[in-house]
């Protein structure tokens, strides 16, 4: 059994639709009211909510977005390269780790409404992180856009969009 298998069974991770594995871990008593969340929620969400997640270099976080911010925590294994498109088109790539002197950031966030998509970055290998959203994630914030949409919107990331879509 390989190091993210163990991971994968000692943390009972799931499959995650976007990729990878993940289990939630923390979903905060208190709700706010939409009224403050303004027109893109249609329904109460927790504070915040923390999950665990694991990609290994078999697999990657296609691009998605969500309505809130969400901050990605590195815990362990390789660093992982984020991908982040705004909604203004502007692109970046962060690469979230554990080796300051190589500029990898042990967090990183994600604004709202930004696509964003996540691979391993050492072969044969895994990263463990967690994820933190605020207010908190519901599966209706969730937007897993057709490569397509993605491509028609952002042409000039197209390879790099075709690589981390799955259809």
């Amino acid at each position: 059994m390989t190091e993210a298998e163990k991971i994968i069974k000692s943390l009972q991770l799931q499959p995650h639709p976007e990729g990878g594995f993940f289990k939630e871990t923390y979903r905060s008593q208190g709700t706010i009211n939409v009224d403050s969340l303004g027109e893109d929620f249609s329904e109460k969400r927790n504070y915040s909510t923390c999950i665990y997640f694991l990609l290994t270099s078999d697999n990657f976080s296609a691009f998605h977005r969500i309505k809130q911010d969400e901050i990605w925590h590195f815990y362990k294994g390789s660093p992982i390269k984020l991908h982040v498109i705004s909604e203004e088109g502007i692109y970046k790539k962060i690469i979230i780790g554990n080796n300051l002197e190589r500029g990898e950031l042990p967090q990183y966030v994600v604004k709202a409404k930004q696509y964003f998509a996540a691979e391993v970055i050492n072969i044969n290998d895994f990263t463990l992180v967690g994820c933190t959203v605020a207010p908190g994630f519901d599966f209706n914030d969730f937007e897993l856009p057709k490569r397509n949409q993605l491509v028609s919107k952002f042409p000039q990331y197209q390879s790099e969009i075709n690589r981390l879509t799955n259809h």
